[in-house]
C-alpha cells in the first residue's frame, strides 16, 4: 500500500532535522554550528562568492547570511576582503579552514551513521531519486 504523500514529505524532514542535530553534536567541540561549518564548506568551494551568493547557496537571506559572516570575522574564521565595486567578499582564514577539513570528517561521519541501514544499492537508488526530484 502507497505511504501518503505528506507522511513522505514529513519523513524527508524528520530525516533532514536528525542529520541536523548529529552533526550540530559532533561539531560541538570544534565550537561551531552546521549552519557556520556550511558557510566554511561553501566558501571554500567558491573562492569570490559574494556574500549574496553564499546567503543562497546556504539558504539563507542575505542579512542572516551576513549577521552570520560577522560573527564568523568576530571569532576569525573568515575575513573581508575587496572585491569588484559595492560587493562584499569573503575568504577563509587559516583557522576556519582548518575547522573546515576537521568538521569534514564529522559531518560525513554522522551522514553514514545516519545511512547505515541501507545496502549500496539502496542507498545508490536513494541518491537517484533525489537527483531526480532536485532536477524537476
Amino acid at each position: 500500500m502507497p505511504r501518503d504523500i505528506g507522511e513522505i514529505g514529513l519523513s524527508v524532514k524528520r530525516l533532514q532535522m536528525r542529520h541536523h542535530r548529529s552533526i550540530n553534536e559532533r561539531l560541538a567541540p570544534l565550537g561551531i554550528s552546521i549552519v557556520q561549518w556550511d558557510a566554511l564548506r561553501h566558501l571554500h568551494e567558491n573562492p569570490g562568492a559574494s556574500l549574496h551568493d553564499l546567503a543562497q547557496l546556504t539558504f539563507q537571506r542575505d542579512q542572516s547570511f551576513g549577521t552570520l559572516a560577522t560573527r564568523m570575522i568576530e571569532r576569525g574564521l573568515i575575513e573581508r576582503i575587496p572585491g569588484p565595486g559595492r560587493a562584499v567578499r569573503h575568504r577563509l582564514t587559516e583557522k576556519g579552514d582548518d575547522l573546515r577539513r576537521r568538521g569534514a570528517d564529522l559531518v560525513r561521519s554522522a551522514l553514514v551513521d545516519s545511512f547505515s541501514g541501507l545496502s549500496e544499492e539502496e542507498l545508490q537508488t536513494f541518491g537517484d531519486l533525489l537527483a531526480r526530484l532536485l532536477a524537476r
